[in-house]
């Protein structure tokens, strides 16, 4: 009887903590997705991006917060940035140092790193970064990441923007390689690449989360951090 209470109360414990866990990690991306940003900040991107109207910059900051969702909804696995705007905007919040400290506790329990914004190429943790962002992003706009239509906000804003060191992607181009329909230079990149292991001969990161929901993301509130951008700026 004794050990059989004992097996009971593990069991018990357990089912909580992982319950804990859950909501914690569900408050935390409640929190991503309602957070406001420093005042100023607009300000701030918009010397480096002279472009940029208000409405643009509103769209940048939303577009962050779902760069930082996918960071959370991986369980804090590494993401790469896809979008020098975003990247920019990151860069000019982290310069708060106070209020990203803040942020990075309340939405993480951990301090989250900057590293530059990135595209598919010969890295692949920071191709695999990409597949997961990708994946998330996708999610977060109930987007198929292996057969997408459209495109995330976080791959679409730097053409939507018309950025001119930007990152440009097309939804699905197979194997035809296009020029920017705009006129700028530099290649366009397709999402269906990700879904792909053409480019590095891996799929490193695309869905390999799967089982790492909002619930999984970490209940703890220590400062080790699983990737996603810790380390490097």
């Amino acid at each position: 009887m004794t050990v059989f209470l004992a097996l009971a109360f593990v069991v018990v414990l357990g089912v909580l903590i992982i319950r804990w866990q859950r909501q914690v990690a569900l408050q935390r991306l409640e929190y991503i997705r309602s957070f406001e940003l420093p005042r100023g900040l607009f300000e701030r991107l918009r010397k480096r991006r002279p472009e940029l109207a208000l409405k643009d910059c509103q769209l940048a900051a939303h577009a962050l917060r779902h760069f930082f969702l996918a960071y959370a909804m991986s369980g804090r696995k590494f993401v790469s940035m896809p979008s020098q705007v975003v990247d920019d905007l990151w860069h000019e919040f982290i310069l708060y140092t106070r209020n990203y400290e803040l942020f990075c506790r309340k939405a993480f329990g951990c301090f989250l790193h900057h590293t530059p914004a990135v595209a598919l190429g010969s890295d692949r943790l920071a191709n695999a970064g990409l597949r997961r962002c990708w994946w998330y992003v996708c999610r977060e706009e109930h987007i198929d990441p292996r057969h997408p239509t459209r495109l995330p906000l976080l791959f679409a804003i730097d053409a939507k923007l018309n950025i001119k060191d930007g990152f440009r992607y097309v939804p699905d181009c197979g194997s035809v390689r296009r020029e920017s329909k705009d006129g700028a230079s530099g290649p366009v990149h397709c999402g269906s690449d990700f879904n792909s292991s053409s480019v590095d001969g891996s799929t490193d990161g695309f869905g390999d989360s799967a089982s790492a929901e909002a619930g999984d993301s970490g209940g703890g509130d220590g400062d080790g951090c699983g990737g996603g951008g810790c380390g490097g700026d």
